[in-house]
């Protein structure tokens, strides 16, 4: 099975290099790996070119933001499973990729995922928190539950059959998909306990305190939207999050 991995890029020349470091180091041979780049003004695609073996597709051009540079990723992979590696994310361990095709084939399921650190922006070493997932229960997305979307992996024909992202969404575009394959089509999922991503903090959402209330008020658009019941979707999405910071 190849994977298509999509990294989505703008003037990421702090962090890109452990994302592209950890993607060389993946064991599984069949990777097809796709840059989709807005156009950066410093010397990322640079970085790009001169350290990662395994690019496939680099594309640079202007975008709407990330969910259109993703979208774009998804047009242009080729693979079996599509999986995103945010240019501020990194792989937790060599076999992560390997681990995820395993128990793809072995579940038949229609996609995968597993557990993810929130790391220091300035110290790898350093968890401030930790998003263990649990096996699949449709039942508690209606607590606000998802699976952390940097560690989905989806076969490439789910995105064909029931659509990418929409941008409409600034922040919480990832939810609404997740909302829409796990809850309104009901694909079937695998859970891979093992951390398979390290994220560090300091992402969109939770820049600052108008990024976190615009991400509320579209993670409840999103509920609305996929007929979730949303005010104890909301609630438990909220709530859900403290336990995390107790587990390192």
């Amino acid at each position: 099975m190849k994977v298509s991995i999509i990294t989505a890029t703008y003037n990421s020349a702090k962090t890109i290099s452990d994302t592209l470091n950890s993607l060389n180091e993946q064991t599984y041979p069949d990777i097809e790996y796709i840059i989709i780049d807005g156009g950066s003004k410093d010397n990322t695609l640079s970085l790009i070119k001169s350290s990662c073996s395994r690019v496939s597709v680099i594309i640079s051009e202007p975008d709407k933001g990330i969910y259109d540079a993703l979208n774009k990723g998804i047009l242009a992979a080729t693979g079996d499973i599509i999986g995103f590696l945010h240019s501020d994310d990194f792989f937790a361990y060599p076999d992560a990729v390997k681990d995820i095709v395993d128990a793809m084939r072995a579940s038949n399921a229609d996609a995968v995922y597993g557990d993810l650190n929130y790391i220091s922006a300035t110290d790898n070493n350093v968890i401030v928190r930790k998003w263990v997932s649990g096996g699949f229960d449709i039942k508690k997305m209606k607590l606000g539950w998802m699976p952390p979307h940097p560690t989905f992996y989806m076969k490439r024909s789910c995105y064909q059959r029931f659509g990418s992202f929409d941008l409409s969404y600034k922040i919480s575009a990832d939810y609404d998909s997740l909302l829409r394959y796990l809850w309104i089509h009901n694909i079937t999922v695998e859970y891979v306990p093992k951390v398979i991503i390290n994220m560090r903090v300091g992402g969109v959402s939770n820049r600052s305190l108008s990024n976190m209330i615009m991400k509320t008020k579209e993670d409840v658009k999103a509920m609305k939207s996929n007929k979730l019941p949303w005010l104890s979707a909301v609630a438990g999405k909220n709530l859900s999050k403290i336990p995390q910071f107790f587990k390192k």
